[in-house]
């Protein structure tokens, strides 16, 4: 897919942003598990959180393939940052802009893309996962307010988040039709942040539990109709398995960029690694994976920026993204011996986070059920 100008001078800007900011601070942001507010700002301060918003709303109208390449650029170095970037801009804002009213845009979207702000998205709960329909959390309409109520799971940014997009049961009559989305100001009374998960890997970015205790919110602040909240996140993850492919062909990237330059660095029995064949096959092997979840990535930024129906590709290129990952990864590690196993070496971190695209916006055998409905329908 050809670059225009524009794009290429985004990939190179945030290219040179995330060797001079990021990448010192990486592995502490890693070790600590805090999130990196300076770096959020200044991707703010920069425009690079506002890129994928529309322009009437103050946003720079990139399409889903600048969104890609600045989460494959970011996630190249920290997969933490990329993964807030993401989710923020396709599950918060991109949510708020695909389902919202004229009014409810104008509203929020201004003020989410300002500096330091964030979005998130709410939909697990701790007894449903995979299975969306089964959520707990309900609001209660009471005149011209809903009464939330419930606890939700992995949300990320949960804690640190300035409006939570939240799926709740506004009708429990009607199972699955009766789920709706309401959007909530996290510092609203009843809003408390329940447990922040210690994960194995994306520890700079923040997943946290949040309790809801009769928060009242209003009823304008209901995103989408009345029961059609089901739909509107399943259609979410949809776009957002596209970001997941971008970050996970970042980190494998990253991945093997460390691993090239350390097979040069690294000798043994007199001679660079670089120069066994052994390591040569498991470099070629990685590259070899990266570009074909490049190309399904691409086609399936190509389907939905031409409007064609690209939920098939998109969980094609997520599927097997994920799976790459996970291989290049774990190969970059092996090439790197006893060092790849050290906190002090990227490698060791790629690998804990790579497992995690396995797991979020629907797990591989979500997308591999996903790939057969379309197939069979």
């Amino acid at each position: 897919m050809k670059l225009t100008s524009e794009q290429k001078l985004i990939q190179k800007t945030i290219r040179d942003f995330s060797d001079k900011e990021i990448r010192p601070i990486a592995s502490e942001t890693d070790k600590s598990a805090k999130f990196p507010v300076e770096i959020w700002k200044k991707l703010g301060d920069m425009g690079v959180v506002a890129l994928p918003a529309p322009e009437k709303f103050g946003g720079g109208g990139g399409d889903a393939l600048t969104f890609c390449l600045v989460v494959e650029e970011l996630a190249k170095v920290c997969a933490s940052t990329a993964l807030t970037y993401a989710a923020h801009c396709t599950l918060g804002v991109g949510a708020i802009n695909l389902f919202g009213t004229e009014e409810q845009k104008k509203k929020w979207i201004p003020e989410l893309i300002q500096p330091g702000k964030l979005c998130s998205y709410s939909l697990s709960e701790p007894g449903c996962g995979s299975d969306a329909a089964a959520i707990q959390t309900t609001a209660v309409k009471k005149n011209d307010k809903y009464i939330l109520n419930g606890l939700k799971n992995f949300v990320t940014s949960g804690s640190i988040a300035d409006k939570v997009i939240v799926a709740c049961v506004t009708d429990k009559s009607k199972g699955k039709e009766g789920i709706s989305a309401l959007v909530v100001d996290r510092n609203s009374k009843g809003v408390s942040v329940g447990k922040e998960e210690d994960k194995m890997g994306f520890r700079g970015s923040v997943t946290a539990q949040l309790v809801f205790e009769n928060v009242e919110v209003p009823v304008e602040n209901l995103l989408g109709e009345e029961g059609k909240g089901l739909r509107m996140f399943l259609t979410l993850l949809d776009h957002g398995r596209i970001g997941i492919s971008a970050l996970s062909l970042g980190i494998a990237e990253g991945a093997l960029e460390e691993s090239v330059k350390y097979s040069h660095q690294r000798s043994a029995f007199g001679h660079p690694i670089a120069d066994f064949e052994g390591v040569q096959f498991m470099l070629a092997d990685m590259a070899t994976e990266i570009e074909a979840a490049r190309g399904l990535l691409v086609r399936a930024i190509e389907a939905k920026q031409s409007g064609k129906d690209f939920v098939k590709l998109a969980s094609m290129s997520k599927l097997f993204a994920s799976t790459m990952v996970v291989e290049v990864t774990r190969k970059a590690v092996e090439i790197h011996g006893g060092y790849g196993y050290l906190k002090d070496f990227p490698v060791e971190r790629f690998y804990r986070d790579a497992k995690f695209m396995e797991i979020g916006e629907g797990t591989s055998e979500i997308q591999r059920l996903v790939i057969a409905r379309e197939l069979l329908k």
